[in-house]
């Protein structure tokens, strides 16, 4: 039985310490907070209580086997997943709307042909087959083996089969998200719908990779989910899996470094001892964020970073409304910018705001948990803005007149709202500038490549959204698995099977 120190209470710490209690191993967690979750937050107010993360969830079978590996309650149990369908609504800047089915490609070349014309559907059933191919190509060492040794493999190899594409006397294949769109797709529309996926994490689709075609991609094979009462009831189902399996929680205490003896890890020191210094508490291995405030790991990718503006962050609106929500409201609708342009220079170049406003992601789950009564709503607006950044009213503003693009007379309803910036990531998640972390993916030099799991200081591994396998409530719950198969297996620990 060892004694493991878990650094922080997200998602992929509380999936790892869960795994190694069951283990048989004594598991205490260290969270300068005074709740768990990391960025899966709760707001409250008046009756009105919304998800300040993540909204909605997709891969469920993560969590799924993070249950069924620590105990016999499974995961639907603890809380109640629900399919959502429509899978998204989107509005495109044309005034074109495509409300797309949930798992379904029949039903999507089907609602993209009626929506966008004929032919519209086919090339974009036509994408997902070839994005089939990257998934299987990529998925074991991107989510379920640590990252192998000899990383250049998944660096210099682009997984997705481009089409090949003739211009004059050249043939050449797409190798960035928006060749994709622009020379396979051909449609501005559907170039905006896979674009979109990509700006959801922060990322410039001129320069990420095709294999970046893995994101659209597992929303459509595995389905979008929602969690009864938000998304924070899952944090909170795996917390109490964490105490059941007898996991200690301290709170409030703030580790300021990994304690290192023998040239390994050897515990954590904690903020405010009695003795003036910190109070050191010893550990056989150390579990910690990846962000490399504690392990000196660079905070993102294996490559040379893409010069731009700043790591993503998030801008989140959240409105408490009068008026119920109408009966078949989709869940998620995406408002697709007028200004792609613009709005990839404001985000990734040095350019202000476009004016026509950036694209912005409505959420309406319609969870009666979720609002006083059924007279009101509770609604998120999330847009993607450059870390560190602290928007202004304008930008609000801004963002409630592209919403109302999809919600006709908005501003009327507002009863109040709360304004989330970059600032309240970063105070709840503690990361620099309040960046969120995308998930790993496969070429570009191995730019969107984290840290591995396990570091150079034995006894030192790394969980959560910025190590291996990224960001994202799957890739965040399959670190956790990650970290606890090198410290029960080894580093012989191939992943699971």
């Amino acid at each position: 039985m060892a004694r493991i120190a878990v650094i922080g209470a997200g998602m992929g710490a509380l999936a790892a310490a869960a795994r190694l209690a069951v283990a048989g191993h004594r598991v205490t967690v260290y969270e300068r907070t005074e709740t768990y979750g990391g960025a899966v937050r709760r707001f409250e107010r008046d009756g009105f209580a919304f998800d300040t993360g993540p909204g909605l969830l997709t891969l469920p079978a993560v969590w799924r086997d993070l249950f069924v590996k620590t105990g016999r309650e499974p995961l639907e149990d603890c809380v109640e997943l629900v399919q959502v369908d429509p899978s998204a609504r989107h509005v495109f800047a044309d005034g074109t709307e495509a409300v797309l089915p949930n798992a379904s490609r029949a039903g999507v070349v089907s609602a993209l042909d009626e929506a966008l014309g004929p032919g519209a559907g086919g090339r974009w059933g036509d994408f997902l087959v070839r994005a089939r191919e990257a998934w299987d190509r990529t998925r074991r060492p991107l989510l379920e083996e640590p990252l192998w040794p000899n990383w250049r493999v998944l660096a210099d190899r682009e997984p997705y089969p481009a089409v090949p594409h003739k211009r004059l006397l050249r043939t050449r294949r797409a190798g960035t998200l928006a060749e994709v769109g622009a020379w396979e797709l051909r449609d501005p529309r559907l170039a905006a719908l896979l674009e979109s996926h990509a700006l959801a994490y922060g990322l410039d689709p001129r320069v990420t990779p095709a294999s970046a075609a893995v994101l659209p991609y597992m929303e459509h094979a595995f389905g979008t989910w929602s969690v009864r009462g938000g998304v924070r009831e899952l944090a909170r189902a795996v917390y109490e899996r964490c105490l059941a399996r007898r996991v200690v929680f301290e709170f409030g205490a703030e580790v300021t470094r990994i304690v290192e003896k023998d040239g390994r890890a050897a515990g954590v020191e904690l903020a405010g001892g009695s003795s003036g210094g910190g109070d050191v508490v010893e550990a056989d291995f150390v579990v910690a964020p990846g962000t490399g405030r504690f392990t000196g790991l660079p905070p993102r990718g294996r490559g040379e970073v893409v010069p731009q503006r700043g790591l993503p962050s998030r801008l989140t609106v959240l409105l408490a409304l009068r008026g119920g929500r109408p009966e078949g409201t989709a869940h998620r609708t995406v408002v697709h910018t007028r200004d792609r342009e613009g709005e990839l220079e404001a985000l990734f170049g040095t350019a202000p705001a476009p004016a026509a406003g950036p694209t912005v992601t409505v959420l309406r789950p319609g969870e009666p948990a979720l609002v006083p009564d059924s007279a009101h709503e509770a609604v998120t607006l999330s847009v993607v803005v450059p870390a560190g950044t602290e928007p202004g009213a304008d930008l609000v503003e801004t963002v409630l007149g592209v919403a109302e693009r999809a919600l006709p007379g908005l501003r009327d309803r507002v009863l109040w709202r709360e304004v989330r910036t970059p600032a309240d990531v970063a105070e709840e998640t503690g990361v620099e500038g309040g960046s969120v972390p995308a998930p790993a993916l496969a070429a570009a030099g191995g730019r969107l490549l984290h840290p591995a799991n396990s570091t150079a200081l034995p006894g030192l591994f790394t969980a959560g959204g910025w190590a291996h396998p990224g960001g994202g409530l799957p890739h965040a719950g399959m670190s956790g698995a990650l970290v606890s198969g090198l410290v029960v297996e080894g580093p012989e620990f191939r992943g699971s099977q």
